[in-house]
């Protein structure tokens, strides 16, 4: 399971762990979208994912619009190194409008 999903009351927070990829894609669709259409405020925590692909960021922006059609809340939270970059090379971040903490190669 690419996910793990904790509702409570108008809240969900869901933790993707591993690959936000082409092979987990429709199962994690499937996951976040089930809180977006009961009308959920849903934050998803990035830090554990290891790889992502353009059809992750496609499932992030999917979920993003239905959010925004239903107007409920959905924010990405603790990019991993994987997302932050796929986010940042597809110009994306000012979409989502989540902080996105950029590491120094310095550090």
């Amino acid at each position: 399971m690419p996910a793990i999903v904790k509702t409570k009351g108008k809240n969900s927070h869901i933790l993707v762990e591993g690959e936000l990829t082409i092979f987990t894609a429709q199962e994690l669709f499937d996951q976040i979208r089930k809180p977006i259409l009961s009308g959920k405020n849903v934050e998803m925590d990035l830090s554990q994912v290891t790889e992502m692909d353009s059809a992750g960021l496609q499932i992030l922006l999917s979920a993003k619009l239905e959010s925004l059609l239903r107007n409920t809340t959905f924010k990405l939270t603790s990019h991993s190194a994987a997302v932050s970059e796929l986010l940042t090379l597809s110009e994306l971040v000012g979409f989502f409008g989540d902080p996105l903490i950029i590491e120094s190669e310095m550090a």
